[in-house]
């Protein structure tokens, strides 16, 4: 899909950047990893990279929505409600996971204010340990992939030019005030 992970977390000086080398509480306890960035920037494949850590379940949208909603999944407005859909489903599961030892990369988009609430609401309620991390990539380099991927046929869904713009003007970065532990993730 992607020919590069994405690049590490800038220096770790910055206000709200979490050191990935520095012993945490995360470390050691379950934690649900949350990942906000844009279409193509490379969320899956660092949830792919996060996943592999021990003890760590991977929960990807893009392949449930695919596999329970395949043929109702057409429109931006369609996928909202599958969406939705899906999360009331699963916040139960999740937090059990968590729950049962286990960290979670949660492969759903923390675009917006309320999924991240939402998110927030899983690790608080299982009493789990938290990471958000944030791929920030411009528009043209995740155009650029959403291009190789659409015609590669590598990824559960096709996304045209517009819907990636549609979708992308709904993506809020996450503020200060919503107070998350925040991994940032730059293109190089």
């Amino acid at each position: 899909m992607f020919s590069a992970l994405p690049p590490k977390p800038t220096s770790p000086g910055d206000p709200g950047i979490v050191n990935e080398s520095t012993p945490s509480l995360a470390a050691k306890t379950p934690t649900l990893h949350m990942i906000c960035g844009k279409i193509a920037a490379g969320k899956s494949t660092l949830a792919r990279r996060l996943a592999d850590a021990p003890a760590t379940i991977l929960i990807s949208e893009d392949v449930w929505l695919a596999t329970l909603y395949r043929d109702e999944q057409r429109t931006v407005a369609e996928y909202a409600r599958n969406a939705r859909r899906l999360r009331e489903v699963m916040g139960g599961h999740i937090e059990d996971l968590l729950r049962a030892g286990l960290s979670v990369v949660l492969d759903f988009p923390a675009n917006t204010v309320a999924n991240r609430q939402w998110m927030r609401g899983l690790f608080e309620k299982a009493g789990a340990a938290h990471r958000l991390h944030v791929i920030d990539v411009p528009d043209a380099v995740c155009k650029a992939r959403l291009l190789q991927r659409n015609a590669a046929g590598t990824h559960e869904f096709t996304v045209s030019d517009a819907e990636f713009d549609e979708i992308t003007g709904y993506l809020v970065p996450p503020s200060a005030d919503e107070g998350f532990e925040t991994i940032v993730y730059r293109d190089a």
